[in-house]
This record gives structure tokens, sequence and C-alpha cells, in this order.
């Protein structure tokens, strides 16, 4: 018998159609402060950014819960490169969805570390 061996593509959780989320599930994501910066780092960042390279004060495993909330919440896409988890906003897909919401998040999201 041969070992078995998990593709990339057999390790990417599974993503929901944005449009098939309801606003609610958005805003209910988008609740808790570090899934703010998540989303915020992601729309500042120009290429996709590796779960462990985010700037965040919870541990790796509660980061890891933030994420499944943001995924499942259809805000973010994650696929693995190597054996990282990356992570990308799917910014076109709720913008066409929820149009203005992702700039309102990131613009209260900047203004209130500013006033930190």
């Amino acid at each position: 018998m041969g070992s078995m061996r998990a593709t990339d593509t057999d390790r990417i959780p599974p993503h929901p159609e944005v449009a098939a989320v309801t606003l609610q599930q958005v805003l209910d994501a988008l609740v808790d402060p570090v899934r703010r910066s998540i989303v915020t780092q992601l729309a500042d960042a120009t290429a996709d950014i590796r779960c462990g390279d985010f700037d965040l004060p919870v541990s790796k495993s509660t980061a890891t819960h933030h994420f499944r909330i943001l995924r499942e919440a259809g805000l973010i896409r994650q696929h693995y490169a190597g054996t990282s988890r990356m992570n990308t906003l799917r910014r076109s897909e709720v913008d066409a969805v929820f149009p203005g919401l992702l700039d309102a998040l990131v613009n209260a999201d900047r203004a209130a570390a500013v006033s930190r």
C-alpha cells in the first residue's frame, strides 16, 4: 500500500459563496476587534498574508478561531502555500454584495487606532 498524501487542494477549508452570507453573519464576524484588525491588515497588504505573520495580541489557537469565523462569514479566503496557510481578503466579492462595507470598516479601524 502506498502512503496517502494530502494535496494543497485537499487541505483548503470550505469557503461559502459571499452572496449566500447574510449581513448579520458578516456583522457578527466583524464585531470583534481582533477580526477587524485581521481584515484591516489584509486590506493594507499587497500580497496574501501567512497566518503567523499577522500582528495579533492573541495566542495561535485563538487566532485560528478568528480566521475560521472570518472565513465562514465569507470575508477571507484561505489556501496553502507549502506548509503555510495564506489569507486573502475577498474584497471584490464582498464589495459586490455589501458595497462600501469594507471601506467603512477599514477606515473606522484605522481612525480608532490613531486615537488610541
